[in-house]
This record gives structure tokens, sequence and C-alpha cells, in this order.
């Protein structure tokens, strides 16, 4: 089964490298590096490790998404990764697995169900999460852990969701949408580590108020629809 991984990054030169150098290339086909705009060398440093890197000059993450999608030559499983190395991209085989045993169709990876190292999440994030997932139980009747970005799924699911959100929506959209179209969905439990530089969203009270906001309207939007 083919495997290949987008990588959303923004000013990520620092962490890029080792988030590219721990991927288990035996277990992957193709690595796709989305420069969301950066203005460090985070494309240079990615290509010289090895993946290839592509343009999005729209800010967001599910804009970046969007255009790595675009780049893909039909593989059997597509996995998101951030390229802030708080993600360990050496289990990329276990959200793989369900999906190569047939046991699922999108796989995410929970950071709460995992071993999460102190401050790696801020209290806000970890609030928003259990907020949100409890909305989804609530309004979507499944049970959700975690909103996390590190995440398989299978090609074909993939683009029959019709995945539009442009920036900090798409992981709860990705979700939801799976729900509404039957996808078998399970989640596995991933380690989570302090990222390398600060966040562009939660390092922020703008961008944490912003993002919360995207996710809860996203949340209700596709309840009512």
């Amino acid at each position: 089964m083919r495997v290949a991984v987008i990588i959303p990054a923004l000013n990520e030169e620092r962490a890029i490298g080792q988030v590219l150098a721990e991927i288990p290339r035996d277990a992957v086909s193709e690595v796709i590096v989305v420069d969301n705009g950066s203005s460090d060398h985070t494309a240079e440093v990615a290509r010289e490790a090895g993946a290839r890197v592509v343009r999005e000059e729209r800010r967001g993450y599910g804009s970046a998404c969007l255009r790595g999608m675009a780049e893909l030559q039909a593989p059997g499983v597509v996995v998101f990764l951030d390229g802030d190395h708080s993600d360990h991209p050496e289990e990329l085989p276990q959200l793989v697995a369900p999906i190569a045993e047939d046991r699922a169709d999108l796989v995410i990876g929970s950071r709460a169900l995992g071993r999460r190292e102190r401050g790696s999440l801020t209290s806000q994030q970890v609030w928003g999460n259990r907020l949100a997932c409890f909305l989804l139980r609530v309004l979507y009747r499944h049970r959700f852990t975690d909103l996390g970005p590190f995440r398989a799924i299978r090609y074909e699911s993939l683009m029959a969701l019709g995945m539009c959100d442009p920036d900090y929506g798409w992981t709860v959209e990705m979700q939801i949408k799976a729900l509404k179209r039957g996808l078998r969905v399970v989640e596995v439990p991933v380690s989570y580590r302090a990222r390398v530089g600060t966040s562009k969203i939660s390092g922020t009270l703008r961008g944490t108020v912003l993002a919360g906001y995207k996710i809860l309207t996203t949340i209700f939007r596709y309840a009512w629809r």
C-alpha cells in the first residue's frame, strides 16, 4: 500500500529537518512539504532532506493541506503530519495499520490517549479540545478524544469528503464529514512533545481565540445542515 505524507509548514526551518529525518522512509512512498509562505529557509531545508516542496501563498493550515492534496498521485493512504516536531513521525506505521488491515478508513492520532510531554499543550488547548469532543459526542453521536493533526486516511475517502476549510477548522471538518459519510473512524494513541519554536496559533491570544471560534462554528454549522 502506497503511503503519501503531507506536511504543512510555515517558518519551520529549525524543525522540518528533524521531522523529515524521523519519518520511516521504508513505510512511505512520497513526502510533500507545503511551504505556506515561509520567510525563512523552510523550503530549502526540506528539499535537502529529500522532500518534494510546493508553495501555497494563501495562509492557513487548511489551505496548505488542500495544496498538498492537489499534488497527490493516487496513493493508498494519505498521512497528515505537522512540521513543528511536536508529533512523533516514527509512530506513522501505527496510524496506517488499521487502514492496511481494513479496520478503518480514517485514523486519528489521539494525544489524549497517548504519552504527552508536560507543557506540549496549553491549558486552553486541552480544555478547548475537550469541549469540541464533547460537542461532537452530543451532536454527532461519536466519541472522539482529540482533534489531533497527526492522522491517516484512505486516499479515495479523503477525495470524496469535499474538504474545503482553509484554516483552523480543517481537522474537525474532516472528522465530521467522515462521520456523515459513514466512514470507519478509529483513534490510536500517539505521543506528543513541545514544538520547536513558537506556535502561530496557541502562541498568541488572537490565534487561540480565532482557532477556538472556528472549530466551534464548524461543529455547529455542519450539525444544522
